[in-house]
């Protein structure tokens, strides 16, 4: 037997195929996924601009098994306060639960970031993993949605 490190994207989606057949085959949820819209990972992204073009805030994340899945969410600086954070999480919010039939969602932050946040627009801490990255916490969050 040898092994090999180098990078492969086409090693990797192999990969993944083998693993989600694994998991397919041993969770009857997974499987009851099977062929319906949920099955997929589709991308959901939402840019807030000003005037300009220039983009002062977004939020990128994808839908999958009925959930959303927050990946990044910022706000320029000078807009922060202003309600704009909280705008693009229910916008995303609510397509996700109107368009992709989404009922909860999740999303990690950590303590130098937005945990604060989070609970004001409704989120539950879940979990946290301390000392990730070292010195610091990650907080993991969901929310069901309506």
């Amino acid at each position: 037997m040898r092994f090999e490190t180098n990078v492969d994207a086409d090693r990797r989606a192999w990969l993944g195929q083998r693993l989600g057949e694994t998991n397919v085959a041993a969770s009857p949820h997974l499987a009851g996924l099977q062929g319906t819209d949920a099955e997929d990972d589709v991308a959901l992204h939402l840019f807030a601009l000003d005037e300009d073009g220039t983009i002062v805030g977004g939020l990128v994340g994808h839908t999958w098994a009925y959930w959303l899945h927050v990946d990044l969410l910022w706000v320029d600086a000078a807009r922060r306060g202003t309600g704009l954070g909280g705008e693009l999480l229910a916008r995303a919010e609510k397509m996700a639960l109107t368009e992709r039939d989404c009922r909860h969602v999740r999303l990690a932050t950590w303590e130098f970031q937005a945990p604060g946040f989070y609970r004001k627009q409704g989120y539950e801490l879940v979990g946290t993993v301390p000392d990730y990255p070292p010195g610091s916490t990650e907080y993991v969050f969901a929310k069901r949605l309506a």
